[in-house]
């Protein structure tokens, strides 16, 4: 699986290709960008250029227009001079320093096989687009048996219609009794076809053992959840780096890995949480991000089972995020394709420490921006929005914690009065 791994030794350089369209304007562009730059950065590239391109639609031919290919071409061959020349200079330079070549170039958008070889053609440097870049991470990331078999699946998912790609140096040969493959002249199957073919084979028998092995562990699973006991079921949901497994483990009390990069919990992580002596189950899940793989959720299935089954939905939102409402409408899309838009759920606004605003002036008559919102005005705005069905915490910096578990413990005790109604005896004589 060489063709998704970023080496993290050595932090290669990273050039950036976006595109301006009538759907997405120039804003929306850059927005995608800042998070195609902070998954590079995740797999450990260093972004140093950005190139858009205002266009209809990308070509189907090499997805930016062939003049802009051209130009990001220029680019590469200036720093790879830049490079080569300061080299010349010093004759025993220390890894890392003074200009570097570019290593890759990452766009944001999937490509298809003929994109991807005739970008190459051009470029003549790596070329990944946000779907392998996101499965690149995943294979960093994935830690046990079940994330690491989940992440191949989808690999071999993305690799399959690319081979042809990675053939090219085995093409088609053209043959007839001396004719070079003219017109009229029958060409020979030559070895690039054959070993295609012997490839997607092997492939597709890997794929068949690895969704086996998948079908097992949801067995497996299954019963795990079916063992659990009369509990009720909460799972931590959103989008990826909004600090659901900072809020595993302050109430859980565990040590759920949590760091500030995109995707840094890949495995379903269930802890049983006590608050107020009532007892239920608390499950951190892998985060959601815009043009999300489907490969990634076809396989992550067994994953997001616990939120499908989940009696309550926590919507973990980063409010210092300034597109949080986007990321939102991403997750409640997400939330619904999985099957799980009616089920019970409240927003938890977190890292309302991070959250700023520039101040309107009071003689400033034109329309507030999204950057003149107070948080006391967010607030009031949400709850009345939700009738009152979210929370403003900041669970690194422990604040309005105690509402957070209270509202918690009265949401998870009416569900369970519900769903266990023989067992109401229990909490009444807990509150008595």
């Amino acid at each position: 699986m060489k063709e998704f791994v970023i080496s993290e030794a050595k932090a290669e350089t990273a050039v950036l290709v976006g595109l301006i369209t009538p759907h997405q304007n120039e804003a929306k562009t850059n927005e995608y960008l800042d998070e195609l730059e902070f998954l590079a950065d995740t797999a450990g590239a260093v972004t140093v250029k950005r190139f858009t391109q205002k266009v209809n639609g990308p070509s189907s031919v090499t997805y930016v227009g062939s003049g802009k290919l051209e130009e990001i071409a220029a680019y590469i061959k200036e720093c790879e001079d830049a490079y080569d020349e300061w080299q010349e200079e010093l004759h025993y330079p220390e890894e890392g320093e003074g200009p570097q070549p570019v290593g890759m170039v990452i766009f944001d958008d999937e490509l298809s096989a003929k994109q991807m070889r005739n970008i190459e053609a051009v470029l003549k440097v790596k070329i990944l687009d946000r779907t392998s870049l996101i499965l690149d991470i995943f294979a960093m990331r994935a830690q046990t048996a079940n994330a690491k078999t989940q992440v191949e699946l989808a690999q071999y998912r993305y690799m399959l219609p690319r081979l042809q790609r990675l053939w090219t140096h085995l093409e088609r040969q053209g043959g007839g009794s001396g004719s070079g493959g003219g017109k009229g002249s029958v060409g020979l199957r030559g070895p690039g076809e054959t070993q295609l073919e012997m490839d997607r084979r092997i492939i597709l028998n890997r794929m068949s053992l690895l969704k086996e092995r998948l079908a097992e562990i949801d067995k497996q699973k299954t019963t795990q959840r079916k063992n659990r006991g009369r509990l009720i079921r909460v799972a931590l949901v959103g989008y990826t780096n909004v600090g659901k497994s900072t809020i595993m483990n302050m109430l859980a009390k565990s040590e759920v890995f949590a760091e500030n990069k995109l995707f840094a919990t890949l495995d379903t992580t269930v802890r049983k949480v006590v608050v107020e002596n009532l007892p239920f189950l608390l499950a951190d899940t892998v985060g959601f991000i815009r043009k999300l793989p489907t490969d990634l959720v076809d396989s992550f299935k067994s994953t997001l089972d616990e939120t499908r089954e989940a009696d309550l939905l926590l919507h973990v939102v980063d409010i210092s995020h300034p597109d949080f409402e986007d990321q939102i409408a991403v997750v409640e899309k997400t939330l619904a394709d999985l099957g799980c838009a009616e089920k019970p759920s409240m927003i938890v606004f977190n890292k309302i420490d991070a959250y700023t605003w520039d101040e309107k002036e009071e003689d400033d008559l034109t329309p507030v921006k999204k950057n003149e919102i107070s948080l006391e005005e967010l607030k009031r705005t949400w709850m009345a929005k939700l009738n009152g069905d979210c929370l403003f915490i900041s669970a690194r910096e422990k604040m309005n914690i105690e509402e957070f578990r209270d509202t918690i413990y009265k949401k998870v005790r009416e569900l369970h009065v519900q769903k266990y109604p023989y067992n109401d005896f229990l909490w009444t004589e807990i509150e008595n």
